[in-house]
Order: structure tokens, then sequence, then C-alpha cells
């Protein structure tokens, strides 16, 4: 599917970005927004004046869509004692009703078109659940949950949904990170510098998930393999998700030590 009219939240950084530079490569029309400086359109993805504004826009400009990405987030999590309720309900606020207020924005025009594809980047957190990452791991968990039904809802329509589920790759997430503990971040912030997978890998993946009709798109190996652990062998998945959980409360109690 090439010379689509595509539309990418969090487009100035990190995957947004790669997933601009990868569409337009092909060949598609993109309309980049963001928050940032730089970016095709200004959209606050918890506003929605914003996404009125963005569907209007939409409209005049191109006269329909043709892929949504819902690609905009935040990082953060922690234990369940640790993080705090206002935490909790920054994270779900951006990164689970920023995917739902694009969704409601632009359904109504798609089932009019009868045709359109609605891409939401989850995490691998979505299906897979390490401890301290609660908060994270539920709002990704929601937006899995969201893309799949969104797929079921619309698919008398012509609309296709797909969901996103990368594991840590090396990208500028970490900069949003926000939260009380400090010791999950320092292995967040880790984890994603000294990943082996690029944004670029992972918007190239996502492309040709697409291209394929995927609709549960695991990007990089660490991820599909996460996955195929929890998937064919419960209980270990269940020992090593235990061990990190308790490794993780080691460091806590002995700052930062293993």
């Amino acid at each position: 599917m090439t010379g689509a009219r595509v539309l990418v939240t969090g487009a100035s950084s990190g995957l947004g970005k790669a997933l601009t530079e990868a569409f337009r490569a092909r060949g598609d029309e993109v309309l980049a927004t963001d928050l940032a400086e730089g970016a095709d359109l200004r959209l606050d993805i918890t506003s929605d004046e914003d996404w009125a504004a963005a569907v209007e826009h939409v409209e005049r400009t191109w006269g329909g869509l043709d892929v949504l990405v819902n690609n905009a987030g935040v990082a953060g999590g922690g234990r369940l004692d640790v993080a705090t309720l206002d935490e909790w309900q920054w994270i779900t606020e951006i990164n689970l009703f920023g995917a739902v207020r694009g969704t409601r924005a632009f359904v109504p025009m798609l089932k009019r078109q009868g045709s359109g594809r609605i891409v939401n980047v989850a995490s691998l957190a979505g299906l897979v659940h390490p401890g301290g990452m609660a908060s994270y791991n539920a709002v990704k968990a929601a937006v899995v949950a969201l893309t799949e039904t969104t797929g079921h809802e619309l698919a008398s329509y012509g609309v296709s949904a797909h969901v996103v589920c990368p594991s840590y790759f090396r990208t500028n997430l970490m900069s949003s990170l926000r939260g009380s503990d400090t010791t999950l971040g320092a292995v967040m912030s880790k984890l994603v510098d000294e990943s082996p997978t690029s944004a670029e890998e992972v918007a190239a993946a996502v492309l040709d998930g697409l291209e394929r009709g995927d609709e549960v798109i695991l990007p990089d190996q660490a991820a599909r393999d996460a996955y195929a652990l929890k998937v064919g062998d419960r209980a270990t998945y269940n020992a090593v998700m235990r061990a990190q959980a308790a490794k993780l409360d080691r460091m806590g109690r002995t700052g930062g030590q293993a």
C-alpha cells in the first residue's frame, strides 16, 4: 500500500520520527504531529480540541485518511508500593486515553469512507508483564485490548486495526520518564541504551507487518522470544518474571546493587 495518507502522532523524535521517514520513503504523504517544534501540525493527544483540529485539517487537506498511527507516549512505571496514584493517572491519560481520543476522533471519517487502518503503538509490556511496571503494563495491555476491539468493531466498514508491541529499543523515550521508583528508572534506561535494536529497524518491521496485514506486530526478535516463552512455557516464564521482580526489589533496598 503506497501513496497512502498517513497521520503519525509523536512524530518529532524516536519511533514516531522513524515511522514518518519510513512512510515517506515508500511514497506516502505523512502529516507529522507532535507537541514539539518541527512538526507539521501541533497535536496534544490529551486534548479533544487538538484532535478535532487534526480531523478538520485532514478533511480539508486530503479529504480522508488511510492510516492513523497513535504512536505518542511516555515512559513510566514503578513497584506497586512506590508508584503514586498521580503517576498512574498521568501515564493512563497519555498512553491509553491518547489512543482512545485519536481513535474516536477519526472513526466517523473512516466509517464514511469505508476504508483505513488504525495502528496503535503499544509495547511488549502489553503482552508480557514484568514486575515493577504495573502502570506501564496495564496501560499498554489496555491499548492491545483497545486495538483488538477496534478491529472487530470496524471490520464491516473495511477498516483494520493493528497493534505494535516492541521490546526495548534505542530511542529517546526515557527522556519522558517520570516516577518515584528511581531504581526501576535506572534499569529501564540501561535496557534502552544497551538494546541492539534501533527505532529505524522497528519502523521498517512495522511497515512490513502492515503489508502482511498482521494484527499484532512483534517487530524485534527479543519481543518474539519473550512472547513465545509466555505462550509456550508458562511455568518458565513465571519463574523468569518473578526472579526479575525479586532482583528489582533487592536493588531498591540496597541502593541499586543486585
